[in-house]
C-alpha cells in the first residue's frame, strides 16, 4: 500500500487517475506566464472531460498501475515534485523494478497509466519513446512464467451444440444464457457487451447497456436477412456500434435461441436484452451469472475451464474457417488494428486449407487472403 498522502485520497481504482493529484496541476496561464481568463470550474470541467476519454475498464486498470507507481516511489523516497513530471530515468527505474514481477502486457499498461495521469493533469510527459519501448520489451522477456495465462481455447459450433444438450431452455436462466452465448459467438462480441457487470450497473446507468428495443431486423436487396443489435456504448466507441448475425442451421441457431429467450423470459423493450425471470423478479444477465451457467454446463461435459474470451476467439475462427475474407471478419469483430491476426498465429487450422498441395480453395483464395502490403 502507498504511504498516506492528502494528494492520494482513498477511492476506487477507477477514480485514481482523476482524484490522485500531483503537486503541480494544470493552471490557467499561457506559455508566457500570463493568466488566461478561465475559472477553477473550467479547469475542473477539463479534468472531468479528459477523464472520460478512457473506458471504465481502462480507468480501473490504470488505477492499479498508478498504485504500483506510487508504491515504487514511496519505497525509493521519491519526492512528490519528482513524481510528476517524472524524469525519463525515474520511469525507466520503475519499469526495471517491475520487470520479472509482472507480465509484459500488465507492465505496459502500468507505464501508460502513469502517462495518462500526467496528461490528465496537464503535466509534460518527458520519456524518450525509443528508450521506453526497449525497456518494456526487455521487461516482457523477463516476465515470470506464472504471469502468463494459459491459452484460452476457442468455443466451437460443436461445443456450443454440446452445451445446449445439457441445458434446459425452458428455464429462464438457461434460455437467457444460451441466447447470449449464440449471439455473442456469431456477432464476435466481447462478453461484457451483452451482459452487465452487476445488477446495480444496469439500474444506475441503463443507457450504457443494450436493451430489447435495440434489436432491429434488416435485409439486403437480395433478401438476405440479418438481425442487428445496437450497442449503445462499447470499449472502443462511446457513441456505440452495431453488431449482427444471420440465422444459422442446426442447434446453434442464434435466431431460434433468441426467440426462445424472449418467449420464456418476456423482457419488456426497456429491459436489458438478456434479462431473465428470477424468483425475485426480472433481472439483467450479469457476466458472472452468464459464465457460471456456461461453466456449469461445461462441468457436466467435462470440458475443463471455459473462458469468456474464448467465445470471441471462437466466432472469429468459425468465420475464417468458412472462408469469410479476413477483412470482413476484421470488420465484424470491430478491430481497429490487426490484433486478431494473433488468433491466426495460434490456430494453424485456419490456414490449413491454403497449405495443401492441391488448390482446395483456389477459386476464392485471392479474395480470402489479404494481398501483401
Amino acid at each position: 500500500m502507498p504511504l498516506p498522502s492528502p494528494l492520494r485520497p482513498h477511492c476506487l481504482a477507477r477514480d485514481r487517475l482523476r482524484l490522485w493529484i500531483p503537486v503541480t496541476t494544470r493552471s490557467a496561464v499561457d506559455g508566457s506566464g500570463a493568466r488566461v481568463p478561465v475559472s477553477e470550474d473550467d479547469l475542473d470541467r477539463i479534468l472531468l472531460v479528459i477523464s472520460h476519454s478512457h473506458a471504465p475498464s481502462t480507468r480501473e486498470t490504470y488505477g492499479s498501475g498508478l498504485l504500483a507507481y506510487h508504491v515504487f516511489c514511496d519505497t525509493r523516497n521519491i519526492s512528490e515534485d519528482q513524481r510528476c513530471p517524472a524524469s525519463p530515468v525515474l520511469l525507466l527505474a520503475f519499469i526495471a523494478a517491475c520487470a520479472g514481477v509482472y507480465a509484459g502486457a500488465t507492465l505496459e499498461n502500468y507505464f501508460y497509466a502513469v502517462r495518462a495521469w500526467h496528461l490528465l493533469h496537464g503535466a509534460p510527459w518527458l520519456p524518450n519513446h525509443a528508450e521506453s519501448s526497449l525497456a518494456l520489451s526487455g521487461a516482457a522477456k523477463l516476465a515470470p512464467p506464472s504471469s502468463k495465462r494459459p491459452k484460452r481455447a476457442p468455443f466451437t459450433v460443436e461445443l456450443i451444440s454440446r452445451i445446449r444438450s445439457v441445458l434446459d431452455l425452458s428455464k429462464p436462466l438457461h434460455a437467457a444464457a444460451f441466447a447470449c452465448l449464440t449471439t455473442s459467438f456469431f456477432t464476435i462480441a466481447r462478453t461484457g457487451e451483452f451482459t452487465v457487470p452487476s445488477l446495480a450497473s444496469f439500474r444506475n446507468d441503463p443507457s450504457a447497456h443494450v436493451k430489447v428495443r435495440d434489436i432491429r431486423y434488416d435485409q439486403d436487396r437480395n433478401g438476405f436477412k440479418v438481425v442487428v443489435f445496437g450497442l449503445p456504448r462499447t470499449k472502443m466507441s462511446a457513441t456505440g456500434e452495431d453488431v449482427y448475425w444471420a440465422a444459422q442451421s442446426g442447434l446453434v441457431d442464434p435466431h431460434a435461441a433468441l426467440q426462445q429467450h424472449l418467449a420464456v423470459n418476456q423482457p419488456p423493450p426497456s429491459a436489458a436484452i438478456f434479462s431473465w425471470r428470477h424468483a425475485g423478479g426480472l433481472r439483467p444477465l450479469t457476466k458472472s451469472a452468464f459464465l457460471g451457467c456456461i461453466q456449469s454446463a461445461g462441468d457436466q461435459l467435462q470440458t475443463g475451464a471455459l473462458k469468456g474470451h474464448g467465445i470471441r476467439i471462437g466466432g472469429t475462427l468459425e468465420y475464417l474457417l468458412r472462408g469469410v475474407p479476413f477483412d470482413s471478419v476484421k470488420t465484424m469483430g470491430r478491430w481497429s488494428s490487426n490484433a486478431f491476426v494473433l488468433y491466426l498465429r495460434q490456430h494453424a487450422v485456419v490456414l490449413a486449407p491454403y497449405l495443401q498441395d492441391t488448390p482446395i480453395l483456389e477459386p476464392f483464395m485471392r479474395y480470402a487472403i489479404p494481398p501483401p502490403r
